[in-house]
């Protein structure tokens, strides 16, 4: 493995360095978007029932939003629970482009190490093919080991720029799709706690005007 690193010249560095940045964030990012983490099962149930028993106090909404990012977006219509509609989806939206953003990070610099590493490859292959014709120029064609190295340090940087760019690659599209998916999510519960609230305010207000 060393000798194919060495092989490929200077170009190898940053390749690896690619491969090294893109291999953390797609660790970090699984881990970071797993579905129990950023939409906790039990979370809108519970807040409803907190809701129902008149127990949104302060402490309970800090912990509501230090508990995932849907606890985020929840905590701020609850917030503005007692305003009108259209504060309280003001309120959700806002915070949620902020939550969006957090669940994003990284992701953009996977697409850059996506992009560029087989150009890094095609780079390698230029050089690699620039001192094969050197050294044919000042050795001739009689002399197969001057070329070989050219060829291949032009073979071994294209063939490790695609090796690190395809599962990046891959990665990215797959978290792109992901973040996608929890935003929907999370905006279908936050929009369903807006009318189940001012659902049951319109109630209660019907109600106090009959007695």
């Amino acid at each position: 493995m060393f000798e194919l690193v060495t092989a490929g010249g200077w170009l190898m560095a940053p390749i690896i360095a690619c491969s090294i940045i893109a291999f953390a964030i797609i660790a970090e990012r699984l881990w970071t978007l797993r579905i129990r983490r950023v939409i906790p099962p039990e979370l809108a149930s519970q807040v409803w029932e907190w809701a129902k028993e008149k127990k949104l106090d302060m402490e309970r909404m800090q912990a509501l939003r230090a508990s995932s990012p849907l606890g985020r977006i929840l905590a701020a219509g609850l917030i503005n629970r007692n305003a009108s509609r259209e504060v309280m989806k003001e309120a959700i939206e806002d915070t949620g482009r902020h939550v969006v953003h957090e669940l994003e990070r990284y992701i953009n610099t996977l697409g850059t190490i996506a992009a560029i590493s087989p150009l890094l490859g095609l780079l390698g292959t230029v050089i690699g093919m620039i001192k094969v014709f050197s050294a044919i120029t000042t050795q001739g064609v009689g002399n197969p080991a001057a070329l070989a190295g050219g060829i291949s340090e032009a073979l071994i940087t294209t063939a490790a720029g695609m090796a690190v760019a395809i599962p990046t690659l891959m990665a990215y599209r797959y978290f792109r799709g992901k973040v996608q998916l929890l935003v929907i999510r999370m905006e279908q519960q936050a929009l369903r706690m807006v009318e189940v609230l001012h659902g049951q305010r319109s109630r209660d207000s019907v109600m106090g005007d009959i007695a």
